[in-house]
């Protein structure tokens, strides 16, 4: 029994929800949504989003938690939003944007440029002393995810020096140099 998916989703003052034709939509003060589902049935009631599954096939069951989970991020997003931050440690390791495009400089002959979708919010910080700090702001919980990702996978961390891209708490398990 799927114990996330029998939980209903509240929803918050000035947010709106809409099911129709298999699909969630999610309106709020940041932005709108939608969602295509299929195998399970949702409904609001009482101020509250119930998905309910027709059989306890395990498809069924699956999609049941996974359904209300993307509703309820779709319901945190537009009501208060997702952030990511990402930390560059390294010697020279620098970040700029203009508007939308994210310019690095992690260790290359070249920097990296990156054009960022327009539904993300880039921002970046650079206190002497302190490692450049990317900042990515959005309603879309996925689609940050796979912002900072991508972001990350050009120079992950390693485990030597510790030096590359990481999330801003993320801990790198260190390994032992060279033994004389």
């Amino acid at each position: 029994m799927s114990r996330i998916g029998n939980n209903p989703v509240a929803i918050p003052e000035g947010v709106t929800v809409e099911v129709k034709d298999n699909a969630v939509t999610v309106k709020g003060k940041l932005g709108e949504l939608t969602q295509q589902f299929d195998a399970v049935s949702v409904s609001v009631e009482e101020g509250k989003v119930v998905v309910e599954r027709p059989s306890d096939a395990k498809d069924h069951k699956s999609k049941h938690g996974l359904y209300r989970a993307l509703i309820n991020n779709m319901i945190a997003g537009v009501s208060e939003g997702f952030t990511k931050k990402l930390e560059l440690v390294g010697v020279g390791f620098r970040a700029s944007n203009q508007g939308q495009k994210l310019d690095l400089a992690i260790g290359f002959s070249h920097n990296i440029v990156m054009d960022i979708a327009p539904e993300v919010k880039v921002e970046t910080q650079s206190e002497k002393g302190k490692n450049p700090i990317v900042i990515l702001t959005s309603h879309d919980k996925q689609l940050v995810g796979q912002v900072a990702a991508k972001i990350r996978s050009f120079r992950k961390p390693e485990p030597y020096k510790g030096k590359g891209i990481r999330f801003v708490g993320e801990h790198i398990r260190r390994k032992a140099g060279k033994s004389a």
